[in-house]
């Protein structure tokens, strides 16, 4: 079974598996080098949008056992194309379940030129009401 293709280049699910479980252990020692290197492998096999879908899988992991690692890695490992692609799938997430739940882009929430999601306060309510993380996300 492959569960990553990006041209010729594909990776069995095993070999994903390994590379996730890879990175998760460089973000969890805060080890720039590795991770870093493990990243530009990656990026040389892989699209960008891929390889930030495996990094959201690692920083998820992460997450459930060091929070602070997941902090350290957005500040110290994601190269800003990686970032820049984990921020528009989160955007792409959030304007499908917003668009699910009724609201109107344009009038309910957009986004702004440097890629700010902007969030009437009913917007806001339905996005994070089961969140305890504070958003950091601007009210239209």
């Amino acid at each position: 079974m492959i569960c990553a293709t990006e041209g010729t280049l594909s990776m069995t699910c095993v070999e994903l598996e390994r590379q996730i479980a890879k990175i998760t252990m460089a973000m969890m020692a805060r080890n720039s080098q590795i991770g870093k290197d493990l990243i530009s492998h990656l990026k040389t096999q892989l699209s960008t949008e891929v390889v930030a879908g495996i990094m959201i899988i690692s920083i998820e992991r992460v997450l459930w056992f060091d929070p602070n690692s997941v902090l350290w890695t957005v500040n110290n490992l994601l190269p800003a194309d990686i970032q820049q692609e984990i921020q528009n799938t989160f955007l792409v997430h959030f304007y499908k379940q917003l668009i699910s739940k009724g609201f109107i882009p344009g009038e309910d929430f957009s986004i702004d030129a440097s890629s700010q999601l902007l969030l009437n306060s009913q917007a806001k309510s339905a996005i994070f009401s089961h969140s305890k993380v504070e958003p950091h996300i601007k009210t239209c």
